[in-house]
Parts: C-alpha cells; structure tokens; sequence
C-alpha cells in the first residue's frame, strides 16, 4: 500500500485509517502502530503522525502521552449526548435553511442525494460521507457557516455509529421528502420530516448497540 511522501500521502493514510474506524475494521480502544502504518504505506513517520492529528481533531481517535494512539472509545452517555446535540443543531439549521436557500442549493442537494447505491461496506462508507455533505449543505443555507461546521463534526463522531444501523435505502427516502419541503420554502414541514430522519436514526443506532455491539464498543456511563 506503498504512498508518497508529503502532504499527498497525509491525506491517503488518513482517508484508508477513518475508513477502517468507521466500518468498525479497528476496534474502539485498538491501538495504532505509527511503524506498521509507516511500512505499510512506505512512507516516513511525519505523515502517519499527521494523519493521526486529524484523525484526533474528528475524535475518531485518542492520543494518549508516552503510551501512544488509540482509535476512541465512546461511552453510552457520550453517544446519546451527540445524538441529543445533533438533533439540536439541525433542527436549527434546517428551520432557517427552508427560509433562506436557494435554487442552486437545492440543485447542489439533490445532486448529492442521488449518490446512494448499496449497502457494501466501501460504497456505504461513501454513502456517509454524502449524508454528512448533505446535512453541512441544508447547514450552509441556514447562511451561518459556523452551524455548519459543528454539524460536520458531530457526524464525523457519529459517522461509526450511523454506519452500522445500514439505514441509509429509508434515509434516502427521508431526504427526499426534506428537499420536497425546502423547495416549498416550509420550516414546519422540512423540521417534520428531518425529526423523523433524527428519531429513526437515534432509535436504530441505540437498539443496535444495546442488543448486538455494547460489549465490543465498551459502552458504559463513563470513558474508560
């Protein structure tokens, strides 16, 4: 898996590694090895380290001083405060959007909720890619950038967790609507439909990780 040196290179460890976080191929507390990542990507130690950085600027992983790089654990309360805040914060978001967003926006929207294809692990983690770009772009519209940007990072957060549930053939439908109502310049509606969009969410990913994942993602009330 040989990649170049410099900037480039930083940018192809750092893609290969949230992959592999998000489709649950590194485990919550697995530790990250900058010599094996170095030899694998036939690179120097800087752009693994830079990688890493960015990785942690997501919360995707936690470095740990004189012990080294972890992919992050997230404890059950963290994980229903994130959903909490993302409900908060695109609530907002789409309620101002409705009223302000443009034909180009809505153009540029239904682009990217045309991406959907399958359920593949690779195709889906491009899948929540789109979704997170979908829900920065209704954000954008809301014409406050720095909503946008929290609602970026609270998906990159989530995005492990949204991956699992393999919801996104119903979100596309759900998006759908969203667009319909945007375009009609509705706050009331496009929330309505973005509510059920957030329940739906929260409920798969809490049912999935109390019935099937909660003893391989630590979960418990507090970080460990």
């Amino acid at each position: 898996m040989p990649g170049k040196t410099g900037t480039a290179s930083k940018h192809i460890i750092y893609k290969k590694i949230r992959t592999d976080i998000i489709t649950g191929k590194k485990k919550p507390g697995e530790r990250l090895s900058i010599d094996t990542l170095k030899n694998d990507f036939g690179t120097s130690v800087t752009p693994v380290r830079d990688a890493f950085q960015m990785l942690n600027q997501e919360d995707l992983i936690t470095i740990k001083p004189r012990s080294g790089y972890y992919v992050a654990k997230v404890s059950l309360k963290e994980l229903n405060d994130m959903l909490e805040l993302r409900q908060i914060l695109e609530l907002a978001a789409v309620e101002r959007a409705a009223k302000k967003i443009t034909e180009q926006q809505i153009a540029l929207l239904e682009k990217v909720h045309a991406g959907y294809t399958n359920e593949e692990d690779e195709t889906y983690s491009r899948y929540i890619e789109e979704n997170r770009y979908f829900h920065f772009l209704i954000a954008e519209a809301s014409g406050n950038h720095e909503l946008a940007l929290q609602i970026g990072h609270i998906h990159d957060r989530l995005a492990r967790f949204t991956i699992i549930v393999r919801s996104g053939r119903h979100m596309i439908d759900i998006h759908g609507r969203l667009i319909e109502h945007l375009k009609a310049h509705d706050p009331e509606k496009a929330k309505t439909a973005l509510q059920k969009e957030l329940d739906e969410a929260k409920t798969a990913i809490m049912d999935k990780i109390m019935q099937e994942e909660a003893s391989s993602w630590h979960m418990g009330t507090n970080k460990q």
